[in-house]
């Protein structure tokens, strides 16, 4: 396992700690139930707010935010783990999401 591994959709065990780095407008349009909303621009500031000893898996849109921010959260002496190819993966898999804004859920 390379330390900036990333895990397709389909291999996310049941129950994993997801934390979706994406931007508040984003997150309102469709979201994982249960995931962590913490911002990439936010993490320098709350990443204590995540739990050390549990492996993260990141996620963004496409992949790219949340690959920075398991480079930095390793760095930090975190297990995480990128999400490969983000919320439009989770989407194309037709994973469960929840939406803030009255409306179906959806991955722009």
């Amino acid at each position: 396992m390379n330390e900036f591994e990333s895990v397709p959709v389909e291999q996310l065990a049941e129950g994993a700690t997801i934390v979706d780095v994406r931007e508040q407008y984003e997150w309102d349009e469709g979201h994982i139930a249960g995931a962590i909303h913490l911002p990439l621009d936010e993490l320098p500031l709350r990443f204590e707010e995540l739990d050390p000893d549990e492996d993260l898996y990141l996620i963004c849109r496409t992949g790219g935010r949340s690959f920075r921010a398991v480079q930095w959260l390793i760095a930090q002496g975190y297990s995480a783990f990128n999400v490969a190819g983000g919320m439009g993966a989770w989407q194309d898999a037709e994973r469960p999401m929840v939406s803030e804004n009255g409306q179906p859920p959806q991955v722009r």
